[in-house]
């Protein structure tokens, strides 16, 4: 399953039950809670051991934040690769 996180903060009851092979995109303002300089970043760390996660870079660049100030693992997707994510998953849940 794919999920999409647009929650600030992010809500990590959801999170805690991922499933083996679901992935995670985060867009709008979830995007603040990525920061290597976060509150968040040792749970993402702990996240990153057994998902994906990904970011969409425009929503990035529009909060002004530069990849490089992320937590390490997580990747930075355009469009294109996130609609690639929505045809592997064929099932997709949105969390706001």
């Amino acid at each position: 399953m794919l999920h999409l996180m647009s929650q600030s903060p992010l809500d990590y009851v959801v999170l805690a039950r991922l499933g083996v092979d679901d992935e995670v995109v985060f867009l709008e303002n979830s995007t603040l809670r990525l920061l290597q300089t976060g509150a968040d970043n040792h749970r993402l760390i702990q996240l990153l051991d057994s998902h994906q996660l990904y970011v969409l870079g425009d929503a990035l660049a529009v909060r002004g934040i530069a990849a490089k100030e992320l937590v390490r693992g997580i990747h930075v997707i355009n469009y294109a690769e996130f609609v690639a994510l929505t045809v592997k998953h064929p099932a997709i849940q949105s969390w706001s």
